[in-house]
Parts: structure tokens; sequence; C-alpha cells
């Protein structure tokens, strides 16, 4: 019997908690798992699934409902592969824990998605501070299924592989425009804000902030005010970008990117949570906008 593979998370040390990173690609342990994982995964799914509805955007729910997820079982990889493939071309690969951002990014430009093996533990319900499978399964792979969504993240691999070429900030500003677009994103359906980003539909707490809670900002997409604007990693969201369609998205990674880079370079980062008088702020429960009239 094989071994089961390693569970490569963040370590303590006296600086705090660091991220450990692993290249391993391996087979997914599916027999490993235990009845606690299974549970785990059932709990989760049952309690997101019935948050998220009317928060979620249709498409998300439409692309989750179609990979057929269920709470009975985490689902196995290979049943996953089967529909991806002929939908749009991607498959998952399971890994043991957080990639290098080299081999991330030649994974997504091949259109294979890294999904961490294991899940977290009955005690990590609420929060654990990196991905784990719920996260990856659950929030990030049901919209690999919808065919501009599964082009935008192909073509931003393929950009997070040239800028790792230019060095220099390129990294941290593409670094932002993934935060605030795949992990952390919301988009603006003719019913209102709905939640896209796989940070949130995997979190309770952050798809009744999102939405619901009158602290956070929430801007219109804008590319380059996006890669300028800092994130936190350990705290509800500040910010969130919104989007008109997955389209617009696919047609923001159209240009070169590098005279961005060469721009941004020029101009100071902008803390989270901050407005501009040129940011389009929409209204949290309607969806609509309005024009900024000064930071704030």
């Amino acid at each position: 019997m094989n071994a089961t593979p390693a569970r490569v998370e963040h370590q303590l040390t006296d600086k705090g908690y660091v991220p450990v990173y692993t290249t391993a690609v391996i087979e997914q342990p599916w027999s490993s798992y235990s009845a606690t994982d299974h549970e785990v995964w059932a709990t989760l799914f049952a309690r997101q699934r019935q948050l998220l509805v009317g928060r979620a955007s249709d498409e998300f729910l439409r692309t989750q409902a179609a990979m057929n997820m269920t709470p009975d079982r985490i689902p196995k990889f290979d049943d996953l592969n089967r529909l991806l493939r002929q939908a749009t071309g991607w498959e998952l690969i399971a890994v043991q824990g957080l990639l290098p951002e080299l081999d991330f990014f030649d994974h997504l430009a091949n259109r294979r998605f890294p999904v961490t093996w294991w899940i977290r533990t009955p005690e990590q319900l609420d929060y654990l501070s990196e991905p784990d499978l719920f996260h990856d399964l659950f929030g990030h792979v049901p919209l690999l299924m919808n065919p501009v969504f599964a082009d935008y993240m192909a073509a931003y691999g393929r950009g997070g592989v040239k800028a790792h070429g230019i060095g220099g900030d390129a990294l941290t500003y593409l670094t932002r425009l993934y935060w605030y677009t795949v992990e952390f994103g919301l988009i603006r359906q003719d019913d209102g804000l709905r939640i896209y980003g796989s940070g949130i539909v995997s979190s309770k707490g952050e798809s009744i902030h999102c939405l619901e809670s009158t602290a956070p900002n929430r801007i219109g997409f804008d590319l380059e005010r996006i890669m300028r604007t800092r994130y936190r990693i350990d705290t509800f969201q500040k910010t969130y970008f919104v989007i008109d369609s997955y389209e617009q998205l696919m047609e923001a990674t159209t240009p070169d990117f590098t005279p961005i880079y060469e721009r941004l370079a020029q101009q100071e980062s902008i803390p989270a949570g901050t407005v501009l008088a040129t940011d389009a702020v929409f209204n949290r429960g309607t969806g609509e906008g309005w024009l900024s009239d000064g930071d704030v």
C-alpha cells in the first residue's frame, strides 16, 4: 500500500508563520481520506451552498452544479477531470500544498489547476492560513467549466511566466490582479452584486462581509487601479473590485503588460480601503454605481 503523501502547511517560527512550498505533483490519495475528512467536506459544502444562494453569481452556482459535486463525499479528481476536459480542456492535479510561483504559473498556462490533496481539520472549519482541498475544489474549480473564465486563467498563467522573467515588481502587480479577481472578485448582475472569487465563496464570514457589511469599498474594475492596490491576507478585505462580465476579465489580459508595469513602477501603491476620486463605487445592495467625490 502506498503511503499517504505529505501535508505541507505553514510552519511556526520565531518570526511567526511562514509559508512552506512544494513542487510535488501526486495522485489524489482518495482511499486515504478518513471519515472525519469526508465529514468536514460535507459540513463545509452544505453550509456554503445554503449561504451562497442569492450571494454567489449565477454562473458559479450553475457550473458547480454541472460538476456534480455533492456533500456525500470528497469528489474524486478523475471524475471531475472527465467533465473539465470536455468543457474547457482543463484538468486538476493533486499537490501537497503551496507551489512556487513559476511552477504555479506554468500549470495554469497549460490548463492544469493545482488542488491541495488534504482537507482542513474540524478545528479549522472557519479559518486556515493556506489553501486546502475545500478552498481549491469548492471555490476555484467550478468556474473553470466556463470557457471565458477558463481562458482568463490560462492567459493569467502565461502572464505570470512572463512577469517572472521580467523581475522587479511585475509579480507584485500581477499577484494583486489575481487576488482582486480570482480570489476576491465580485460581479454585477441584473439583480445586484454577486460573488465569484474563490476566497469568498469558500468562506462563511467573507461571503457575508463582502455584500452585507458597510465597511468595505466596492469599486468598479480597473486594471491598473487593481495592480496598484495593496491587500491583507489576515483579515476580511477592505476593498472589492466589481466586474461587469467574465469577458471583461479576458479582455484585460489582451494588452502587453510590460508598459503597464513600467508605468506602475513610477507610482505609489494604494493602501487597501482607500477610495479615489476617479473610482466608480457600487451600492452593496442594488449594484448601482456612482463616481466617488474624493479620498476617504
